[in-house]
């Protein structure tokens, strides 16, 4: 009997138009963006395209994807979430994306799976000793030769992968490393990744006089634009110059090996877009960063092969390249070439992460790597630009009326050099938009106002209010993130009124 008990879902899934209401359209305080709503959003002509493509699927079954995959992923992060570290991972199945398997350690957890609408799964190991595990082997293996050039979870069958060119010599290693061979599967491969840069000629970015590389996704930090690339294609204080040649940015931070990103400030001359290409003149609005799930179609963009999707093979991967190890990528089934570097890979129209490196090519086929977008955003402080941004971050214009129409109202009293924050903590912007607030001090005090967002690890003052008296007033357009007022006393003591509204 299998080690592991399969409860099939307790009713059929209805399969769904991506026309249908009901997809969510704000994101939750754990995601970074989910998909627009679908009665908003329709699957731009290239990706259905390219999907029909590369998967060997009708239109109507594209169609039925995607919106399996929007539907599907809403189940995953509630289970995901009330499991915990229970958790085991989880997965699409079915040409169509149809069904959902959710997996768990705990038995008690089984109906509730079964509950939400996925099919369940028991199984030995919850998700995070497996990547306790291949965390280990990264440390432990050589990242070359013997070692095996490619690991990864293989959440479907709860245990590692490790594919070697030499697995006999690389299974007397795991046995050396004391790794349970239960659990870590060596299995014999041809693939040998490569990283996919410095090839001349073609429209792309360029680092220098000949290598180039692709654009991954528009970014901000702070009033600062830019995107986010691949970390090999160049080292901070590299200059960019765009597909026309034309100087276009620097490289601000960049990682490889270990990991693979790296972020460009561009210059005034170019202006990032919500967007990305897909391969026939079109272009794919990005809405968020939401991680796909294990078994969703994925589409890549890159400057050498344009357009090309797959599906998401596994999670957490550790790749040997001849120039170093990376992990943390995700393998997918797209095909990519050099000079595809950096380049985006999205799905539906969340953005997933920049092309790191692979094997084999887009005339036969091949397996791709992608470094996720959402560790690069944290890593330097970024913020995706979405296509819900109407505007960019900055300063606005205060309203000149009186202080009216506010839904929040904050009061207390200030002591003189006294600061206090409001609220208490910090509140939460989930969207782009406008923070608006007026404060209101007695006669002969001079208060002043600053808006902060939490940045990393400190709060950042991003507007400020300073004038000579008691009355102070902020408009700022901000990125999605957490916020508070800081209300400072520089001479005099007495009550406050703020009030304040935000996007």
């Amino acid at each position: 009997m299998s080690r592991r008990h399969v409860v099939a879902m307790g009713c059929v899934l209805a399969v769904t138009a991506l026309t249908l209401t009901g997809v969510p359209a704000v994101a939750r305080p754990r995601t970074k963006g989910v998909p627009v709503a679908a009665s908003a959003w329709k699957p731009p002509s290239g990706m259905l395209e390219a999907l029909q493509r590369d998967l060997g699927l009708t239109k109507e079954q594209v169609q039925e994807r995607l919106a399996n995959e929007i539907r599907m992923s809403r189940i995953e992060v509630d289970l995901r979430e009330a499991l915990g570290d229970r958790f085991g991972g989880s997965w699409l199945m079915g040409t169509i994306a149809q069904t959902l398997v959710v997996a768990t350690t705990d038995p008690a957890d089984l109906s509730t799976i079964v509950a939400a609408g996925a099919r369940a799964e028991l199984v030995k190991r919850s998700l995070a000793e497996l990547a306790g595990l291949i965390s280990d082997l990264n440390v432990d293996l050589p990242g070359r030769g013997e070692g095996g050039d490619v690991r990864f979870v293989d959440a479907r069958n709860n245990r590692i992968v490790i594919l070697s060119k030499s697995p006999l010599a690389t299974e007397d290693l795991v046995e050396a490393a004391g790794a349970d061979s239960s659990v870590v599967k060596v299995v014999p491969s041809t693939e040998r990744p490569r990283l996919l840069s410095d090839v001349q000629g073609g429209d792309a970015y360029y680092i220098g006089s000949s290598n180039r590389c692709s654009v991954g996704f528009s970014v901000m930090r702070g009033t600062q634009a830019g995107f986010v690339s691949a970390g090999h294609c160049g080292k901070a204080g590299d200059a960019t110059t765009g597909f026309n040649r034309i100087p276009q940015g620097v490289f601000k931070a960049s990682a490889f090996p270990g990991r693979d990103y790296a972020w460009v400030e561009v210059n005034a001359g170019w202006t990032p877009k919500p967007v990305v290409s897909n391969g026939s003149g079109g272009a794919v609005p990005v809405a968020g960063s939401r991680a796909a799930l294990e078994g969703a179609s994925v589409c890549r963009s890159g400057s050498t092969t344009d357009w090309h999707c797959g599906l998401i093979r596994q999670l957490s991967a550790s790749v040997t390249y001849p120039q170093g190890t990376i992990h943390g990528l995700t393998r997918t089934s797209v095909c990519a070439e050099p000079g595809d570097s950096g380049g985006s890979f999205i799905s539906v129209d969340q953005a997933q992460g920049v092309t790191s490196g692979g094997s084999g090519n887009c005339t036969t086929s091949g397996i791709t790597y992608f470094q996720p977008v959402n560790e690069i955003l944290a890593a330097y402080d970024l913020t995706l630009l979405t296509n819900d941004m109407a505007h960019p971050p900055g300063v606005v214009a205060p309203d000149p009326k009186t202080c009216a129409g506010y839904p929040k109202t904050y009061t207390g009293t200030l002591n003189d050099g006294q600061s206090v924050s409001q609220p208490s903590r910090y509140y939460r912007a989930a969207v782009t938009g406008t923070h608006s607030a007026c404060l209101d001090g007695g006669e002969g005090v001079d208060f002043d106002l600053y808006l902060q967002r939490w940045q990393r690890s400190v709060w950042v003052t991003v507007a400020t209010s300073e004038g000579a008296g008691p009355d102070e007033q902020i408009s700022y357009i901000g990125l999605p993130g957490f916020y508070r007022y800081r209300l400072v006393s520089a001479s005099g003591s007495g009550p406050y009124t703020l009030k304040a509204k935000s996007p």
